[in-house]
């Protein structure tokens, strides 16, 4: 079965012919941002359900709060006290790395080391008077949740522990951790340093987009490299053991104190779906992080709905039995539960025809799919090269 009767046999058609000129400027003017639109609509509609838990009777876990969201669609797959805010530990420096190698990325500045970036916990064992670029401090506070090197980015990049918090705060926001607050960029306990595993997959989803960020945590094993002591070299092993336990795990984060527990974040990828799951106070991490994975994966799949053999004919004014035909401009493809398949509609919005002559992969109208009425995913039309 090709991919386009694979999708019309699990999606309603309905099309829809507007009736404005077929003048092609005219569509690009009213649909320039139908892709970003889409996505952000996606994405905001994902956040507002998302504030419920979502139980399911094949599946368990001994955290206090747990929770498996789509990365793909922001969607909520399982979860149980998602919203409580509880101590995170070191799946801080989830956001520490980000703000850093967001920093670095523009200026990935030398950083030399000082008594005051020096830390209780675990540590990278950075000591005075070494020097190391910033993404490199990154690396040792990712694999072995340095907390010297939480102290050493924060110090380098904010000035004070103050203003990084702040950066983290900031950046909190903008990703839309609504009840998160950040004290310390190591993770170490404060009555004021909170998240939720709601949140903390949102942050995981984020940082996991960002390439550097991603490589650094995907490594069993890195290698830091130092300016000063020159020519030194520190191979350092993750603390993650899911990157060998569960088959696709690439990443992200372990934490533990006394009043957090064990913290966990995850990510894996299967078939094309990217799955976090989080866990807080879960003294079984490791195993529910897998049978956690195991459900969700088992739940959602990686379909496309259209790509440039959906084909389109629309007439062509001023030529006798002419016809022009559009595709959409880009593979669309979607992460859904199996069971909201069928469900998926199709909407094409184009003119009634086109005047000639016609150029070539010119915009003419748009197609989108939608799940319950929410829009899943949206293409231009364009006319066929």
């Amino acid at each position: 079965m090709n991919i386009r009767s694979a999708a019309a046999a699990v999606i309603a058609l309905i099309i829809v012919l507007t009736c404005f000129s077929g003048c092609s400027d005219g569509a690009e003017g009213s649909n320039t941002n139908v892709q970003e639109t889409a996505y952000e609509v996606l994405y905001e509609e994902a956040a507002e359900d998302a504030a419920a838990d979502v139980g399911c009777s094949a599946v368990s876990d001994s955290a206090s709060a747990a929770i498996i969201y789509c990365a793909d669609n922001g969607e909520v797959l399982y979860g149980h006290n998602i919203n409580d805010k509880r101590a995170i530990a070191s799946i801080t420096k989830i956001m520490t790395a980000v703000v850093a190698l967001e920093y670095a990325a523009s200026y990935d500045k030398e950083v030399k080391i000082t008594p005051a970036m020096y830390a209780e916990g675990s540590s990278m064992y950075l000591k005075e008077g070494e020097i190391l670029k910033l993404s490199e401090i990154v690396k040792g506070m990712m694999s072995v949740s340095g907390n010297d090197a939480a102290n050493a980015v924060a110090l380098s990049v904010g000035g004070s522990m103050e203003k990084f918090s702040d950066m983290m705060n900031d950046k909190a926001r903008q990703i839309g951790m609504k009840n998160t607050h950040f004290v310390t960029p190591s993770g170490l306990d404060s009555e004021e340093h909170y998240s939720t595993a709601y949140d903390m997959a949102l942050l995981c989803a984020y940082a996991m987009e960002n390439e550097t960020f991603r490589e650094i945590v995907s490594q069993k094993n890195i290698d830091v490299s130092y300016i000063y002591p020159e020519n030194k070299m520190q191979t350092l092993t993750n603390h993650n053991r899911l990157l060998s336990l569960y088959d696709g795990c690439i990443g992200i984060k372990t934490g533990y104190t006394m009043k957090a527990g064990r913290t966990l974040t995850s990510c894996a990828e299967r078939d094309g779906v990217r799955l976090i799951v989080v866990t807080l106070n879960d003294g079984n991490d490791w195993d529910d992080h897998c049978g956690l994975y195991d459900y969700g994966f088992s739940v959602v799949e990686r379909i496309r709905l259209a790509d440039e053999n959906r084909r389109i004919e629309i007439p062509v004014a001023g030529e006798e039995n002419e016809t022009a035909v559009v595709v959409p401009e880009r593979n669309m493809d979607v992460t859904v539960k199996k069971e909201d398949k069928d469900r998926i509609e199709e909407h094409i919005y184009l003119p009634r025809f086109l005047f000639s002559p016609v150029g070539s992969s010119t915009m003419e109208g748009t197609i989108e799919y939608t799940l319950d009425g929410k829009v899943i995913s949206a293409a231009r039309l364009i006319t066929e090269k």
